[in-house]
């Protein structure tokens, strides 16, 4: 009885996920474009988030973060690395070309300074890199301050040894008492602990079905709703989110039959999720969806990265692989794309 009534609530979200907006693939749109319903109901600004000089983005198979200073950090594949944009979309900078590649990336306030984690993982731009006769970006958790300055990174002199290696590296979180977790959801399927000097704590994971296993284990974020914080993975392939305590031990499955759920972001009790297969998501503490946002009719263009510009429209992903709450409740959501997308959503 309750999957039928979550059904019935949805029909009116899924109608007005995917309008016809009346315009030509590719054609500028300069009026917003409405998506999701009711208190989840946002509106998808024109024209947010264009570089100076008309310059590209470069591929995007990154994250997105807002920071307390309403700035939004936008990490690419390209020389660009970490765009930083005003939430009003005017471009300030890019930072930590060395840091090239983060492909998931975690805000915290350390010491009265907001400082940034991320996993690098740079596999588009190495191909560049290697062709220019330069050496490969590492697999590896930077930490970097609000300039992109590094401050630290993990492994090192106190990691020790690692199983399963780094290649692969997807995701890092933090957990409140400084802990680190990062996920090799390209590789082992295995996710690490460590301390925060870097000293490796235990590891646990591993590929399959069942409890405790994960198939591209792609995103991690500290869910401090419950008694006690528990970290929730966005286990993509398996379809699913699961929660497991800070020692990594299995609590359960938090939500299932999602769109390969990429990455997370909180605003208060309510979770949003981008979802690779054309979809953002709203889950409430149950993990029951509220709203879809950006549902695309188009199933050809589902987790596509070589969708062009020519043929992406406002309102309407392709591929959501970053997320981030803004503190207003705005949405700001990245497409897996070669040429690189962002989309700013506002709440209405």
């Amino acid at each position: 009885m309750k999957f039928r009534l979550i059904l019935i609530t949805l029909i009116p979200v899924l109608a007005s996920a995917h309008p016809d907006h009346g315009a030509t693939p590719g054609a500028e749109v300069k009026t917003p474009v409405i998506t999701g319903n009711g208190e989840w109901t946002y509106e998808a600004v024109p024209g947010w988030g264009v570089l100076p000089d008309g310059k590209a983005l470069g591929p995007t198979h990154g994250g997105v973060l807002t920071g307390p200073d309403h700035k939004v950090y936008f990490s690419t594949d390209s020389e660009l690395s970490i765009i930083v944009w005003e939430a009003d979309g005017t471009f300030v900078k890019s930072i930590a070309p060395e840091c090239q590649g983060f492909h998931a990336m975690a805000l915290r306030e350390e010491d009265g300074k907001t400082v940034i984690y991320g996993a690098q993982n740079n596999g588009y731009g190495n191909k560049g890199r290697v062709s220019k006769g330069l050496a490969p970006t590492p697999f590896r958790i930077c930490k970097i301050d609000a300039d992109g300055k590094l401050l630290a990174e993990i492994p090192n002199a106190n990691t020790g040894e690692v199983p399963g290696g780094w290649k692969g590296l997807t995701a890092v979180t933090v957990a409140p008492d400084g802990a680190v977790f990062a996920a090799m959801g390209y590789g082992s399927q295995l996710i690490h602990k460590f301390d925060a000097s870097g000293k490796i704590l235990k590891t646990f994971g591993g590929k399959g079905k069942g409890d405790g296993q994960f198939n591209t284990c792609h995103g991690l974020t500290i869910d401090t709703r419950f008694d006690a914080p528990r970290l929730l993975v966005a286990d993509r392939e398996n379809r699913r989110l699961c929660h497991l305590d800070l020692e990594g031990n299995w609590i359960g499955v938090h939500a299932t039959n999602l769109r390969r759920p990429c990455s997370l972001t909180w605003h208060g009790e309510y979770l949003a999720v981008a979802e690779l297969e054309a979809r953002a998501v709203i889950l409430d503490k149950t993990g029951t969806p509220l709203a879809f946002l950006g549902d695309n009719p188009d199933r050809k263009q589902w987790a596509g990265f070589g969708v062009p510009p020519a043929q992406q429209k406002l309102g309407i992903f392709t591929a959501p692989h970053g997320i981030a709450f803004a503190a207003n409740g705005d949405l700001y959501v990245q497409d897996w794309n070669q040429t690189g997308r962002v989309t700013k959503l506002r709440k209405k």
